[in-house]
């Protein structure tokens, strides 16, 4: 499958995953890291990200909870820092092996939340101090925060529509805070990435689309066992390529 098809494959499923259906980024994250190597990935990825989160924050706005919002979001900053002064001087290869391990993660902790008692995940700030950080250390390395966000979110028991809006701004906010890191220090966006982003927007569009169509009708629980199964897999392709 040639790299353009890949591009805009990964762009559309950013487009349904930002409409609702969580999860999908990191099968996004494996894609373009298949294309373009795991630290450039990141830096293509984040203005999609940027798009993708635009719609979301404007269709869910009025369902945002600031007061979850605002306990998790410091902490989650002090990751994306703490990301930045680890990842900056890795080698692509060992940037890969990391990307690969926190996906793996990712998917052992979206596999037990759903055949965990939910009721029983605590939500106080220590809980979300703890999984603010690992969440703001996995986004900075590699766009990945999804499952350690999620499960902050679980403990907040909040209805769906009111966590896809307060999730939307949290990583609205967070990816805004990321982009000075990728364009002084990484250096992973360019002019010629922002080209590429340019060429793929109205697949994010058409994604978003269709994922909000999807959201009313996917079966849950058939949804997530076939996406930690892909999710799983892709994550030993980015290992082993």
């Amino acid at each position: 499958m040639s790299t353009i098809i890949l591009a805009h494959l990964a762009a559309f499923l950013l487009g349904v995953s930002k409409a609702g259906l969580k999860g999908m980024g990191i099968i996004v994250v494996a894609l373009l890291v298949i294309v373009y190597g795991a630290k450039a990935s990141t830096g293509i990825l984040l203005p999609l990200l940027l798009v993708g989160d635009v719609m979301a924050v404007v269709y869910y706005n009025r369902h945002a909870k600031w007061n979850y919002l605002i306990k998790f979001l410091p902490a989650m900053m002090i990751g994306v820092v703490i990301g930045w002064y680890f990842g900056k001087d890795l080698p692509d290869e060992i940037f890969k092996k990391c990307m690969s391990i926190i996906i793996l993660i990712s998917v052992a902790i979206m596999f037990y939340r759903d055949y965990y008692d939910k009721n029983e995940f605590p939500n106080n700030w220590f809980f979300a101090g703890a999984t603010g950080v690992a969440a703001g250390f996995a986004t900075m390395i590699g766009n990945l925060a999804g499952a350690f966000a999620n499960l902050f979110f679980l403990a907040t028991r909040l209805p769906k529509n009111e966590l896809i809006g307060t999730a939307a701004w949290l990583f609205f906010i967070i990816n805004l805070f990321k982009v000075p890191f990728h364009v002084f220090s990484w250096k992973t966006i360019t002019i010629e990435t922002l080209t590429l982003n340019l060429s793929l927007i109205p697949t994010i569009i058409v994604g978003f689309i269709v994922g909000l169509k999807l959201v009313a009708l996917f079966s849950e629980l058939n949804y997530r066992r076939f996406l930690l199964v892909v999710t799983a897999i892709g994550a030993v392709i980015i290992f082993l390529k």
